[in-house]
């Protein structure tokens, strides 16, 4: 639990830097919950972001997103 948490703190301080208005993060701590998120992404590790509907990844998609410069725009900027 302590290092979901602690993805879940860098992942929001991370959206947070780019004034993200409104930031959800979820660990997911229970079977149902992991399965649930491996239905909807296809993948397996944590953390899982999306940005309203739009799943965009893990951190690292997150940050290529932000280089390439396409995050703000999903962030309505």
């Amino acid at each position: 639990a302590f290092r979901l948490s602690l993805i879940a703190d860098v992942v929001d301080g991370y959206l947070s830097l780019k004034e993200a208005q409104e930031r959800t993060t979820v660990a997911v701590a229970t079977v149902k919950a992991r399965e649930e998120m491996m239905s909807r992404t296809g993948r397996r590790t944590v953390p899982q972001i999306f940005i309203d509907d739009t799943h965009v990844g893990g951190f690292d998609d997150l940050s290529a997103l932000d280089r390439a410069g396409k995050l703000d725009p999903l962030l309505g900027r």
